[in-house]
């Protein structure tokens, strides 16, 4: 579906100023790239927007994809670095060709991710995963450059297989712990993920090329910074030894505030101190304030407050809000009471929970409304499901030229063939 080229690009043209949530904060840094990277944020026009599909539908910016881009091309550059894609976060994959166009490559947590990345990016493919079938790791060791292992248990099974073939390394935890939510955290207590410096064995080392942490989630500078610190106390002698050290994910760097010269700095002197290639494993920050999902007012109904029913559900088609949890930012709208007219926003499925969050509206809500939810790219085409025959939304790109292409559609036979 192809709309006017010029109306689009005045209404992108207009998008600054964005209103970060919990999810999301652009590091500012010297020189032109600062003034090349102005985060875009919302769609103005509501009205425009809804004319490029029918919904539910999730809607990704190339423009916006690309300003994040930049940002991490230019760290690439300059501190000497390789970024991959996590796909986890974010693997809408006819975007994969320009994505692979600033970085280097993508990383998977298991084969069908590692397919997917070979397949349409290509570049680098690396995988971990917490344990390995034999079934799987024998297509893994055709398509991956680098094959990380969560334990020496699984390095002692695999590595005659492995070794000469790909690269390989350990996950490591240096059990030093930065957030405060729990399922996010790999360095809580009793985690499964990574060899901890009491389980770890320099004897079984022969053969290994990298080291891999992976301890962020959302996070600033500073906490890898402070993670690096205790990684390299515990496990720092081993690391000349090396290939390459891979810090794995959770860095927001594409956000504002985040300081991206600090982050530049810490890998220069890693690399320098210890002679190994630096690896970065971002996924949000891929995508992050780039995607959209439109939804529709189905109905309006009234409980001692006023609920809006949506064709979109929290469970199915944005399941972080439910397990973060957090309050997804809608175009136009504020937290209840602060603008005229209130409502929570409910999914039309039959969970009593599921509820997106309470809003407030300059107008009446009525049904037939579009509802634009913001930061939609990162976390959720990934994460969705058809619980209660619920249709998934349709995926779409804003092409920078003012058309929008939409890439996929489903229906009830993509329902059917799951069940």
């Amino acid at each position: 579906m192809e709309i006017n080229k010029n109306e689009v690009n005045d209404v992108i043209s207009n998008c600054v100023g964005m209103e970060m949530n919990s999810r999301s904060t652009l590091a500012a840094e010297s020189g032109a790239l600062q003034k090349s990277r102005s985060v875009y944020s919302i769609l103005k026009n509501i009205n425009v927007l809804s004319k490029c599909c029918k919904t539910p539908a999730y809607l990704t910016s190339e423009g916006l994809l690309i300003k994040n881009l930049e940002i991490l091309r230019d760290v690439e550059r300059r501190a000497g670095c390789k970024i991959l894609l996590a796909q986890k976060a974010f693997s809408q994959y006819s975007l994969y060709p320009l994505i692979g166009e600033y970085i280097s490559g993508t990383t998977a947590s298991g084969l069908y991710e590692a397919r997917l990345g070979r397949e349409k990016m290509g570049g680098e493919t690396h995988v971990f995963s917490p344990a390995y079938c034999d079934e799987d790791f024998g297509q893994l060791l055709k398509i991956c450059d680098h094959i990380v292992f969560n334990s020496f248990s699984q390095w002692e099974k695999f590595k005659d297989r492995a070794q000469g073939k790909v690269s390989c390394g350990l996950r490591l935890n240096p059990e030093c712990s930065t957030q405060s939510n729990d399922i996010y955290d790999p360095c809580s207590p009793f985690s499964r993920l990574g060899i901890t410096i009491k389980n770890f064995m320099p004897e079984l080392l022969a053969g290994v090329d990298g080291f891999h942490f992976h301890t962020l989630c959302e996070q600033g500078f500073d906490a890898l910074e402070k993670t690096l610190k205790v990684f390299f106390d515990k496990f720092g002698q081993y690391v000349g030894k090396l290939k390459w050290l891979n810090f794995g994910g959770g860095h927001h760097i594409t956000r504002p505030g985040y300081d991206i010269g600090g982050l530049i700095e810490i890998i220069i002197k890693t690399r320098k101190e210890y002679g190994v290639e630096v690896y970065l494993e971002p996924g949000e920050a891929i995508a992050l304030n780039a995607g959209f999902l439109a939804a529709s007012v189905l109905d309006i109904v009234d409980n001692g407050m006023k609920i809006a029913i949506l064709n979109v559900s929290a469970a199915c088609h944005m399941p972080d809000v439910l397990e973060v949890p957090y309050t997804p930012q809608i175009d136009g709208a504020e937290k209840p009471g602060i603008k005229q007219h209130s409502y929570r926003l409910a999914g039309n499925t039959c969970l009593a929970g599921d509820i997106i969050g309470d809003y407030s509206f300059d107008n009446e809500l009525l049904p037939g409304d579009k509802i634009i939810f913001k930061d939609m790219a990162i976390y959720s085409m990934v994460k969705n499901n058809t619980f209660n025959g619920m249709p998934l939304p349709s995926i779409g790109v804003i092409k920078c030229d003012g058309k929008i292409v939409v890439t996929k559609e489903f229906g009830y036979e993509d329902f059917k063939m799951r069940l």
